[in-house]
């Protein structure tokens, strides 16, 4: 191999691995590796943020169990007001119960 042929495969290699960077830098921007690394470099901002959305998801249970629970109870009455024989007195009852206490 002469002295010409070594030169243009370094610069193809080079060109190809330049290409590669730019691209591995591209990837990287637009995972956000930046902001996590900041993040992980702040302890107390993270645990901030875990907390905070700790607190939402929580808030976020109760309302959607509250919800769920009226519906349910909002079906339960119906079916006491059809009066079928069996399951109209069991439900009858769960709904008497949680009616006491509420008040």
């Amino acid at each position: 191999m002469n002295k010409d042929e070594y030169k243009n495969n370094n610069n193809i290699m080079l060109t190809a691995i330049k290409k590669q960077l730019d691209q591995m830098s591209e990837m990287m921007e637009k995972m956000k590796i930046a902001d996590y690394v900041e993040l992980m470099q702040s302890p107390y901002r993270l645990l901030w943020l875990n907390f905070i959305g700790g607190v939402a998801r929580g808030f976020g249970i109760a309302v959607g169990f509250t919800i769920l629970g009226a519906i349910i109870l909002y079906i339960l009455q119906k079916l006491v007001v059809l009066n079928l024989p069996v399951i109209g007195s069991i439900i009858a009852d769960i709904v008497k119960i949680v009616n006491q206490k509420l008040y």
